[in-house]
């Protein structure tokens, strides 16, 4: 299942011109300490038309190189690119009911609460849609020192609204979530995720937890010196992912943009199948359709698991109503045209030094709509 993704390692004068005015905004970007460096790479119709890298791993003068082939902690990206692709495939078997209830799958969320209570009510399409009634954030790791006690703190947490009621971004949700979908897998999801996904799709360099001596080629996301302490690199930088083993439904993914691309245009491939092109993918078209539908409550942006553009997106003003994608807290974004047969992949450690820096938030949305306005579409 491989894609005609692959480019000479620098691209050509004439792809560098057409595309001029996206590195102009990334080389501002980096020159103005948005972040030391960032990969990044454009697929059209399954073909990449751009894959490069501007900058080093931080800032200082002797600090290496990023390349198109640099790996990243992708943070939130671990949500679609592990977590859903894995409910999808679940889905897709016959394994996964999207309306049964979390607790079927998780009894102790909710073994202690009373009769009635709201979390009785909450199902999987609910974790999905981010609709739950969960909190977008809570800070586990300041109390709960091991996997175990971080996992019973999020079962037991308090709900804030109805199930379907509001759309809040819960991480602990997406904590919920892995967990649950480790119940059907029965196995733990990096196991699954790298033998039923990254294999066949041949994502060599993505998966969970990064062997040691692989550390020194991959971008520090931080200096911590609130919690672990030191220097965040090669290992997730999300606390609450840290502790649950560096392998969690909402962070610990380490991927790069050639593997990103080759994803990306997995879920492509099944659009094009449905139109009577591109052979037999990893998802149907179904599949890709039914998860990229918005959901309850109206007004949210929210598929099943994925994001879809919305005003001020950082997808820009050119992707369609029929995309999706997602962000990643480090710095990293994906998005995906379903119409325009688009892919388009940023990856940086905005997060280096620390975490107050957000300019990133300009230079998404003026990135993409100039890699569009490049490609006429």
């Amino acid at each position: 299942m491989t894609s005609d993704l692959a480019m000479p390692a620098v691209p050509p004068t004439d792809v560098r011109d057409r595309f001029a005015a996206a590195y102009d905004v990334l080389g501002a970007a980096i020159a103005q300490r948005a972040f030391p460096g960032c990969a990044f790479g454009v697929s059209v119709g399954g073909k990449a038309v751009l894959q490069d890298a501007l900058g080093r791993f931080t800032y200082e003068p002797d600090s290496p190189e990023v390349t198109p082939e640099t790996k990243y902690d992708v943070a939130s990206l671990t949500k679609v690119v592990a977590t859903i692709a894995a409910a999808m495939l679940l889905y897709q078997r016959g394994s996964l009911d999207l309306d049964m209830p979390v607790a079927e799958l998780l009894p102790g969320f909710v073994v202690g609460r009373p009769a009635g209570t709201r979390a009785r009510h909450v199902t999987i399409r609910h974790l999905l849609a981010h609709s739950s009634g969960l909190p977008g954030y809570v800070e586990f790791f300041r109390t709960a020192h091991t996997a175990a006690a971080l996992f019973r703190a999020c079962l037991e947490l308090p709900l804030e609204a109805d199930p379907g009621q509001r759309a809040e971004y819960s991480d602990p949700g997406f904590i919920l979530l892995g967990k649950a979908l480790e119940v059907l897998m029965q196995e733990q999801l990096a196991v699954w995720t790298r033998r039923e996904i990254f294999h066949p799709l041949e994502l060599a360099a993505t998966g969970f937890t990064p062997f040691r001596y692989l550390a020194p080629g991959i971008p520090p996301t931080e200096n911590d010196t609130t919690f672990r302490k030191r220097v965040i690199q090669g290992e997730v930088q999300d606390e609450n992912a840290f502790v649950l083993g560096g392998v969690a439904g909402h962070a610990g993914l380490f991927s790069n943009v050639p593997d990103l691309l080759r994803f990306a245009d997995e879920i492509l491939r099944a659009m094009r199948t449905k139109a009577g092109s591109g052979g037999t993918g990893l998802f149907t078209a179904a599949t890709v359709e039914c998860f990229a539908e918005r959901q309850k409550p109206e007004g949210s942006s929210r598929a099943l698991g994925w994001d879809t553009p919305s005003e001020n997106s950082s997808s820009g003003s050119h992707f369609s109503s029929r995309s999706i994608g997602h962000l990643g807290y480090s710095g990293c974004s994906l998005w995906i045209d379903l119409v325009a047969d688009i892919a388009i992949v940023l990856l940086t450690n905005r997060t280096w030094p620390d975490r107050t820096n957000e300019a990133i938030r300009e230079v998404r949305p003026a990135f993409h709509d100039f890699v569009r306005e490049a490609l006429n579409c």
